[in-house]
């Protein structure tokens, strides 16, 4: 695995330590900066809008550069922002500073999956973008809680410093590693191109499959703190280290996946949506019990993350014909999952149907995406077998 691989995943974990840092940072947020629990909560928010939106955006604004300088102004401009919010006293700036810090994580995301497939052989794709993708996963289990220490010892600022930091040896190791031009090719593809590539009929089934898969998992995610708390009858004390837990599953999960996500992709897939769609029901008819609550958490970390990567390498192989546009809707994706996810839970909390149910509604969203997948695949039998010729037909052409 080049190098240059490991670089873009040190990279991602700085950006995904600062996506979901938040969550132990609001109440010194607000009170430091004189606003609502609510308002704080929006920066997280206005993350989300920032990653959905920003990276077809930033993925086409980009095109035409080389991947080496793409990455070094996206990482560049996450820096700077950070450095922003970290020195601001206005909670309109950090707002901002969310906003756009959003957009150069989006636009980095596009631009490093990408790469991360372009610099090794058709064999290790799905290696090359799990480590990527693990990168996020080593977030959840060493950035955020790191960076909720950090909040609680030297305040809010300090994570963010933290943040900016951490970025400055990724960027560094960006410029001395990953080659400076596009790759193969003359240039980038033309834009319709790269959109005609978008729509075909087993890639945009894949993209929802994948937003589906992740809305189930933020879906649970984000409300695990009261499901432990209220229903399974833990301490406080246990949410990080269930949360830590949930991380290292995760980073299995993206581990093993890579190994055989490039062989047996559509196996990986269809077993690992499947086990989800019982896991979550599992841990919403077993959350009484500490022991099968804590046992199966970080299962389906390891199932959540592991299918979520073969989902990118499914989309990335699908689409060769859009280098560029190919991990910018993979971004898209995940993160109108991530932002939906949370959404749906709330509804069933809202409507009184208890504090298990985010993890009945990830059960049933994973359920959607398994009919969704088989719809496709059925589909797909029936298409090829309308165009096959049928034995008489082959036999007909062939006699005098």
């Amino acid at each position: 695995m080049p190098f240059a691989v490991y670089v873009l995943g040190l990279a991602v974990f700085a950006q995904g330590t600062s996506e979901f840092m938040l969550s132990g940072l609001v109440s010194g947020i607000a009170a430091d900066l004189n606003v609502s629990l609510s308002a704080a909560g929006l920066l997280t928010s206005a993350f989300a809008v920032g990653m959905v939106v920003g990276a077809p955006l930033m993925a086409l604004s980009s095109r035409t550069w080389p991947r080496r300088r793409a990455l070094l102004v996206f990482l560049g401009v996450f820096v700077a922002v950070h450095v922003t919010g970290a020195l601001t006293p206005h909670y309109g700036v950090l707002l901002a500073t969310r906003l756009v810090g959003a957009l150069a994580n989006a636009g980095f995301w596009a631009v490093a999956l990408t790469t991360a497939v372009a610099l090794v052989p058709a064999g290790l794709k799905g290696r090359a973008t799990a480590v990527v993708v693990g990168g996020v996963t080593v977030a959840c289990v060493v950035g955020v809680p790191a960076g909720a220490v950090l909040g609680e010892q030297w305040g809010w600022r300090s994570a963010f410093w933290a943040v900016a930091l951490v970025s400055l040896p990724a960027a560094l190791a960006i410029l001395l590693g990953v080659p400076g031009g596009r790759g193969a090719g003359t240039g980038p593809a033309p834009v319709r191109d790269e959109l005609r590539a978008l729509t075909g009929p087993r890639l945009r089934p894949t993209l929802v499959t994948m937003a589906l898969v992740q809305g189930a998992t933020f879906c649970t995610f984000s409300y695990l703190q009261p499901l432990l708390t209220r229903e399974t009858g833990l301490g406080a004390g246990w949410v990080p280290a269930a949360l830590a837990l949930f991380g290292a599953g995760s980073f299995l999960g993206v581990t093993v996946a890579g190994r055989f996500a490039d062989a047996r992709p559509a196996a990986v897939i269809a077993v690992g949506m499947t086990a989800l769609a019982l896991g979550w029901a599992a841990l919403a008819r077993t959350a009484g019990s500490p022991l099968l609550a804590l046992a199966l958490i970080p299962v389906l970390g390891m199932l959540a993350f592991g299918t979520g990567t073969a989902l990118i390498t499914r989309v990335l192989g699908l689409a060769p014909g859009a280098p560029t546009l190919a991990g910018a809707f993979c971004t898209t994706a995940f993160n109108l999952g991530a932002a939906a996810g949370p959404w749906a839970g709330g509804l069933a909390l809202d409507a009184g149907l208890g504090f298990r149910a985010p993890a009945w509604v990830s059960a049933l969203l994973t359920a959607l995406a398994l009919l969704l997948a088989a719809g496709t695949t059925e589909g797909r039998r029936s298409r090829a077998g309308e165009r096959r010729p049928s034995a008489e037909a082959t036999g007909a052409r062939r006699r005098p």
